[in-house]
């Protein structure tokens, strides 16, 4: 599959929302205004090694935050990489980004993805 995205960034720390919810990602603040909205199944480059994950671009509305960030939850994958340059790759667009009635509804949500991204990620 090709890339719909490549965006390099440093990984700095955020609301560890991810990580309290079982979901811990890296996140790197600004992405590229081109780069569009949404959940996309991919890959994040740590060191020069492809580590398979689901990828997150946009607002957190379920939580009423406003700014535009990246985020990508690297699966089985447990390494402190704060302060490291990474990259996100994106490959395939799985669903458009959206505001969840509560917690519990993106968490299912989350898991239903991480299962549709480990299934694609084998092809």
């Amino acid at each position: 599959m090709d890339n719909l995205f490549e965006i390099k960034g440093v990984v700095i720390k955020n609301k560890q929302r991810g990580r309290k919810l079982g979901f811990p990602t890296a996140n790197i603040a600004s992405p590229p205004d081109e780069v569009p909205d949404g959940i996309f199944i991919g890959y994040t480059i740590i060191d020069g090694k492809k580590h398979k994950s689901l990828i997150f671009i946009g607002r957190a509305e379920t939580f009423g935050e406003t700014e535009r960030f990246a985020e990508s939850h690297i699966l089985d994958f447990n390494e402190d990489i704060y302060g490291k340059e990474v990259t996100l790759q994106g490959i395939k667009k799985l669903r458009d980004s959206r505001k969840f009635y509560d917690v519990k509804e993106m968490l299912d949500q989350m898991k239903e993805d991480e299962k549709i991204a480990r299934v694609l990620l084998e092809e």
